[in-house]
């Protein structure tokens, strides 16, 4: 009985998908402007980072308390996310992504005004709210546009945007940065939320279909201890490609005794694994329950692994930069399709959460680094930092919800 309610199954989206009565005139446009938005809000965090030591002298603050303005982000992707997630329940979904990107182009605007460390702060915290959340209903936008059984290609799809941002938008921000000044980088970013917010005026969807629901089934999928523990394992699993990434830098200049030069080839190789993990992960999360994650989880444990033991090597720990980009990204959309499956009436909020999720990751991944490097083991020691967390996500996942199957759709 149970097994036959289970493949009957169909999220509140595919349901929303199959009673459609707005054609969608140009999918792959609808798809493009949402990997607009993202590219933006991924050029914009990414390109801070890049930015720090600029903001920092010219606001007359140490680099330590600089990167407040990085941690505000962090903590409006954490917290102001779901929130606006929760308060927006009921928005179609169209119309809350258009009013995040006004929020972005608020905040970033907000970024390259601050006369002062304080207000860029509060302008990063209010950027960062939007990440989250427009990931959500991009997500169940996508999903609604591709189709029923395609969650996993939808997420993948919103977060290429992501992806290509570490490749290109990163790069182009830093360098937009160094040489026009660091809030000539925030006006840019704003330009590109322009684009992007005309590109999702002019090409997403005018449909009721894309109508959030109610709050309370929002609130009830934060009661679902399913839900928590993927968040505890994507937040622990994904902490080592940041243990990796936060200290690329060092690896090549330190570790592998390069120049300075060959750092944003080390990032470029990084952010294209990331993009090809993030295409072919999509494809494998909407046909297995949890191969993208466990094939994800354990393909960056043998990379990290590698270069722990080789990362002197420039050419071995070039190519273990672009296999933890990959494998990692491969494993993301599988951890987003079995969160929407374990609460299928919140896919807004379950995207907000892994979202979440990523930037915890991010912390973990950092701190723990930090930890081993502050220890005096090296500066490839970092990546055994990854390989703890990493492991203690892959053990947790298949010792708890590894094999357990989504719930049903209220109603269903």
């Amino acid at each position: 009985m149970h097994q036959q309610a289970y493949e009957s199954q169909c999220t509140a989206e595919e349901k929303r998908h199959e009673t459609a009565t707005t054609p969608i005139r140009n999918p792959r446009l609808a798809l493009i402007a949402l990997a607009l938005g993202t590219f933006a809000i991924g050029t914009g965090e990414f390109g801070s980072n890049g930015i720090i030591q600029l903001f920092s002298a010219d606001l007359g603050v140490s680099i330590p308390v600089a990167t407040y303005a990085i941690t505000a982000y962090a903590f409006g992707v954490m917290i102001g996310s779901p929130a606006i997630t929760l308060l927006a329940a009921r928005m179609n979904r169209r119309t809350l992504l258009l009013g995040l990107i006004v929020l972005f182009l608020v905040g970033n605007a907000l970024s390259a005004w601050a006369p002062n460390i304080g207000l860029l702060v509060v302008a990063r915290f209010v950027t960062g709210c939007v990440q989250g959340a427009f990931f959500g209903a991009g997500a169940v936008v996508a999903a609604y546009v591709y189709g029923p059984g395609r969650g996993g290609k939808a997420f993948a799809t919103v977060m290429g945007g992501l992806t290509v941002a570490t490749i290109v938008g990163s790069p182009l921000a830093t360098y937009i940065g160094q040489n026009a000044g660091w809030r000539a980088m925030y006006w840019a970013v704003v330009v590109l939320g322009l684009l992007a917010g005309a590109a999702l005026v002019s090409w997403l969807p005018r449909t009721s279909d894309l109508h959030g629901g109610s709050v309370r089934n929002e609130l009830g999928a934060l009661r679902r201890g399913n839900v928590w523990l993927m968040v505890a394992v994507a937040s622990l699993g994904i902490s080592s490609i940041f243990a990796v990434y936060t200290f690329i830098g060092p690896f090549i200049t330190d570790a592998a005794g390069q120049d300075a030069s060959v750092i944003p080839l080390a990032l470029a190789v990084f952010g294209v694994g990331m993009a090809v993990g993030n295409s072919w992960g999509g494809r494998i999360a909407d046909r297995y329950q949890s191969r993208g994650l466990l094939y994800g989880y354990g393909g960056v444990l043998i990379f990290l692994v590698l270069i722990g033991l080789a990362g002197e090597n420039l050419v071995v720990l070039l190519v273990c930069f672009f296999g933890t980009g990959a494998t990692m990204m491969f494993a993301i959309p599988t951890i987003q399709v079995r969160l929407t499956g374990f609460a299928p009436d919140a896919p807004t909020l379950m995207g907000a959460l892994n979202l979440a999720a990523l930037n915890l990751a991010n912390s973990l991944g950092a701190i723990g680094g930090a930890i081993t490097l502050e220890a005096g083991w090296g500066t490839l020691s970092t990546v055994w930092a990854g390989v703890i967390l990493t492991t203690a996500g892959l053990l947790l996942y298949v010792t708890t919800v590894g094999r357990q199957r989504p719930v049903l759709p209220a109603g269903a």
